[in-house]
């Protein structure tokens, strides 16, 4: 159960960054379809790599993905019925985390939120180009988190805190 635990949890919340990345996907492509002009397509080149920078390798790459993998060695090691079943919330940090760690991720989400809300007012191409910077960041951290989740279970140690707190009994 705690293999089946830690595949739903790290699956889980790679499936949601693949589902946001495609769904991204589909504006991105309706902009490049009606062409973009040479300034647009500057704003493109210079989004995706920024977004692939911040949200890529900084947000992913080095904090999300490592702590996400470190999380589900910590569902590995200490399983409970709660943790097992709600894998992909344990493993982003939603509960059974420290203090500054839930209040990150309900802000992350929050602000999320917000952005796909403003986002979602932009006309194209413009609207197309800003999603395929975050369609770039999205699937550089799922290759990230899948890297960061192997490592992780092949030397069976985080490379990160797991910020589990030690009276957390969920």
């Amino acid at each position: 159960m705690r293999a089946l635990g830690v595949v739903w949890g790290v699956a889980g919340v790679a499936a949601v960054l693949v589902y946001a990345a495609v769904s991204l996907g589909g504006h991105a492509l309706q902009a490049l379809a009606a062409g973009l002009a040479p300034l647009e397509w500057g704003v493109l080149v210079v989004n995706a790599a920024c977004m692939a920078w911040a949200e890529g390798y900084r947000g992913f790459q080095q904090r999300f993905s490592p702590r996400v993998a470190a999380r589900a060695l910590a569902l590995y090691e200490h399983p409970t019925t709660v943790r097992l079943l709600l894998a992909p919330l344990f493993c982003v940090g939603y509960f059974g985390a420290t203090v500054r760690l839930q209040r990150t991720v309900w802000l992350g989400t929050g602000l999320i939120v917000l952005a796909v809300l403003a986002f979602n007012r932009l006309d194209q191409p413009w609207r197309g180009i800003l999603d395929a910077g975050v369609m770039v960041g999205l699937m550089w951290g799922t290759l990230s988190l899948v890297w960061a989740s192997w490592a992780t279970f092949r030397g069976r140690r985080a490379m990160v805190a797991a910020e589990v707190p030690a009276a957390a009994g969920l």
